[in-house]
């Protein structure tokens, strides 16, 4: 199996290796491959050697997978940024994460200007024009070698945790001791549990800083298939790709799930989507209903993961184990998934407690010897802070994140529950549980909603949430107060920016 864009620039140099849309710039390996080498040479040019760090704050650009590569074959680390965060939570990743070199565009080029006034010796390169203070990307790139660097090794991704819940830390591995065009545990696992291989055509619908987008893309590529990069997520639009690029595989989250299914039936039937042989999703855990929904809809074609940046275990489940055992994320796949509770005991099947996995990928967080001890126990088994149970034949169903765990009355609620709940419900787009401060419960739920129609905020609709949740769940899980929000910070990736809603709610008792 020929792997890595090295090899598919000779054997098929004129293929696509992504296309960008809808803007449509078509990037082939042989382009991509030369990009990436010029990429590679000006990195040490600027300086850099294996182990060095640069940043990405790019939006989906057509430059980004080019630079990945350059650093990824300069054994250099690369870490994408979001262009969703502020100036000031962007320049602290850049620093933390002690990048030399930063990559922006002509729209983050506010942020990269803040972020160098506190970075002063940070090298900025503008990717697609110019400017009088930092250096063109493209110029520079022109002027070097189309040819591989001499000294070329594996770097890695640097990924930084989202935050929504604290300040984001950074996901390190040791650099990979293998050839560039060797085959990785990610590219392995999806050639044998979900069919990539070198004819495929791959939609990523999601932000290209965020760890699985980014690692599945390049692994398609590694493969010698074709990414096709929405630049931002539009339900219709995606329906549209899958016939007109005749997409094959895809990877989701959620969210889109859901606001795919709200589509009107006219738009969600009027295009063909043969083409699709696979789908995948991860990030957060899928309501039972708008699952069985998208079976429904697409056939039994919808795998599902669970795996974080950390990468330190992977559990996989069939749309057809999952019609067996409807809400498990599945096996372990990789790494040995065990339930663990406060003390550290092994729990029996069907007991909730922390989510830890034996063997997989060791990682550490950049800067922070604390927490990457406190994420190990005694016998070198990880955890990413999940909770969740196991049945008897080994699958796991995930329940929430220890730290959004709300304490009311005394009784720990976990929040994931109710809002998988209250999104069913046919006027609810998006919806966050929070606790927030009480005098007698010491903390109360709080369901914050994203109407799908904002002029239905109001007293009514919050009465039929309250019977909606009454239908499916006990009192003790009845959100009492409900408040609306046009938009709720949800981050391109699915997952929610929960901090910010629940540190809203609790500052407002500070300053009471």
């Amino acid at each position: 199996m020929l792997l890595h864009v090295h090899n598919h620039s000779r054997t098929t140099p004129n293929k696509p290796a992504y296309k960008m849309v809808p803007d449509g710039e078509t990037v082939t390996f042989s382009e991509l491959e030369s990009r990436s080498n010029q990429c590679a040479h000006l990195l040490r040019a600027c300086g850099l050697k294996r182990g060095d760090v640069i940043a990405i704050l790019l939006e989906n650009h057509p430059r980004y997978f080019e630079i990945a590569l350059g650093a990824e074959r300069s054994g250099i680390y690369f870490t994408g940024i979001s262009t969703h965060l502020s100036a000031k939570e962007a320049g602290y990743i850049v620093g933390d994460s002690d990048a030399r070199v930063l990559f922006a565009s002509m729209k983050t080029l506010p942020a990269a200007r803040e972020i160098v006034a506190e970075n002063p010796d940070l090298t900025v390169f503008i990717v697609d024009g110019t400017n009088a203070h930092f250096r063109d990307y493209l110029a520079e790139r022109a002027e070097q070698s189309t040819s591989p660097i001499p000294d070329g090794s594996m770097g890695a991704p640097m990924l930084y945790s989202s935050g929504t819940t604290g300040r984001p830390k950074g996901v390190k591995f040791e650099l990979p001791e293998i050839p560039i065009d060797a085959m990785d545990s990610l590219t392995e696992l999806a050639v044998t549990r979900f069919g990539f291989n070198s004819q495929m055509v791959y939609l990523s619908p999601a932000p290209l800083y965020h760890a699985a987008p980014l690692r599945w893309s390049l692994s398609v590529m590694k493969l010698g298939g074709t990414v096709i990069v929405m630049d931002k997520f539009d339900a219709e639009y995606a329906l549209q790709l899958i016939e007109q690029e005749r997409v094959t595989h895809s990877q989701w989250v959620p969210t889109h799930f859901i606001r795919m299914l709200k589509l009107p039936e006219g738009d969600r039937s009027r295009y063909d989507l043969s083409s699709h042989e696979l789908a995948f999703h991860a990030a957060a855990p899928c309501p039972v209903p708008v699952k069985e929904q998208m079976i429904s809809w697409w056939g039994p074609m919808i795998h599902e993961y669970y795996a974080g940046t950390e990468f330190n275990g992977m559990t996989i489940i069939t749309p057809e184990e999952w019609l067996q055992h409807k809400g498990s994320v599945g096996q372990a796949k990789f790494g040995t998934a065990h339930i663990l509770s406060d003390d550290g005991k092994e729990l029996p099947a069907r007991k909730e407690g922390m989510i830890f996995f034996e063997g997989g990928n060791r990682f550490s967080y950049h800067k922070d010897a604390e927490k990457t001890a406190s994420s190990y126990n005694s016998r070198g088994w990880s955890t990413l802070g999940d909770i969740g149970w196991l049945d008897e034949d080994g699958y796991l169903y995930l329940t929430d994140r220890k730290s959004f765990m709300i304490i009311s009355g005394g009784v720990n609620i976990y929040p994931q529950e109710i809002e998988d709940v209250i999104v069913t419900h046919p006027e609810v787009a998006d919806v966050a549980v929070i606790g927030a401060p009480d005098p007698d419960l010491g903390e109360r739920l709080v369901a914050v909603i994203q109407p799908l129609d904002m002029s239905d905020a109001g007293e009514r609709l919050s009465q039929d949430i309250q019977e909606h949740v009454l239908s499916h769940l006990g009192r003790l899980k009845l959100p009492r107060q409900i408040d609306y929000m046009a938009e709720l910070p949800r981050l391109p990736t699915g997952k929610l920016y929960k901090r910010v809603l629940r540190d809203a709610y609790w500052k407002e008792e500070k300053i009471a």
